[in-house]
């Protein structure tokens, strides 16, 4: 970052912060009572609420050289909004833990509520709360709420052999936009970083998916591989998915200079990057997947022989299956 030209957080007192933090705050229809008091409340018109929470950490999430307080407002705000959009429901409303150091410009965090702004607004959402701490480093943690306007929740756990395989969104952005940021090479592809600073998931896909039959679905975040896993462990099933170059020629295509540039495979960013936040459904054979979703796969029945997921009826060969916050 460069020199601030207004104060450091350490300048400020927390109400101070506050201050200049909850003008740009958007509130939702449903907000009853707004920041300021010792708790939000929000109206829940289905009589339940989807919930979930995600956090970023500076260093393992974000880098301050590369990322604007926009970006990382934008991005703790998009990877929530897919958490519940995955369930099939429409988010509502953030409440947002912030950990600040004192050397941080007051500037950078209002670009962090802007940047929530700009991601919520859209949608409907807004940040109705949260709370404000001092730190040697940024920690942004977001509890999204969600509505399901009547329906069943989607979960991991519907698919069934027979059903199909499908996509929403894009795959291998954000991850060829960081491997362009650590490189050195930002101004390659533009489109590919902003793909990773500021991913862009079909939210409204999750509810209308629930709407035509889905029988599991998750938010795509830790790479295809990874998370069509998870839906095959949770359901008891396998997922074959189709060779990559007919299921994402797409994507491949989009992908392929910066991959030349870099000597990288375009491939494993589209099978195991993570952080595009594309919905991944299992919809019946007998039901039409909707759009923006398309087709990418099958259900198949467990075989205790093969893996959970497969390319094409065998083993992936790219050289990662995803992101695991814990791997060395």
């Amino acid at each position: 970052m460069s020199a601030p030209d207004g104060p450091l957080v350490a300048d400020l007192s927390e109400d101070d912060l506050l201050a200049r933090i909850f003008p740009h705050l958007p509130q939702p229809p449903g907000t009853l009572v707004a920041p300021g008091d010792d708790a939000a409340v929000v109206r829940a018109p289905d009589a339940r609420v989807v919930v979930s929470t995600d956090v970023l950490v500076e260093g393992q999430h974000f880098r301050l050289p590369w990322s604007s307080g926009e970006d990382v407002g934008w991005r703790a705000a998009a990877q929530n909004l897919a958490d519940v959009a995955a369930m099939g429901a429409r988010p509502t409303a953030l409440v947002v833990a912030l950990v600040v150091p004192g050397h941080l410009p007051a500037a950078w965090v209002e670009g962090l509520a802007r940047g929530l702004a700009a991601a919520c607004t859209p949608h409907g959402a807004g940040v109705v709360g949260g709370d404000l701490s001092g730190g040697p480093a940024v920690v942004v943690s977001v509890t999204v709420l969600g509505d399901l306007g009547g329906r069943e929740a989607v979960l991991r756990s519907g698919a069934r052999p027979g059903d199909v395989v499908a996509h929403a969104g894009v795959r291998g952005r954000s991850a060829a936009g960081l491997a362009l940021l650590d490189a050195g090479l930002a101004e390659l592809d533009p489109g590919l970083v902003t793909g990773y600073l500021r991913p862009d998931p079909p939210l409204a896909a999750g509810p209308v998916a629930a709407d035509a039959g889905a029988s599991a679905m998750l938010d795509v975040s830790d790479g295809l591989l990874r998370d069509a896993s998870r839906i095959a462990v949770a359901s008891g099933v396998r997922i074959d998915l189709d060779p990559v170059e007919l299921a994402f020629g797409d994507d491949l295509a989009r992908l392929s200079g910066a991959a030349r540039a870099l000597g990288a495979d375009a491939q494993e960013w589209v099978l195991a990057g993570g952080e595009d936040h594309g919905l991944l459904a299992t919809f019946p054979a007998d039901v039409a997947v909707p759009a923006p979703f398309r087709v990418v796969g099958r259900v198949l029945a467990a075989d205790p022989g093969t893996p959970r997921v497969t390319v094409d009826g065998a083993a992936p060969t790219v050289g990662s299956t995803g992101w695991d916050h814990f791997a060395r």
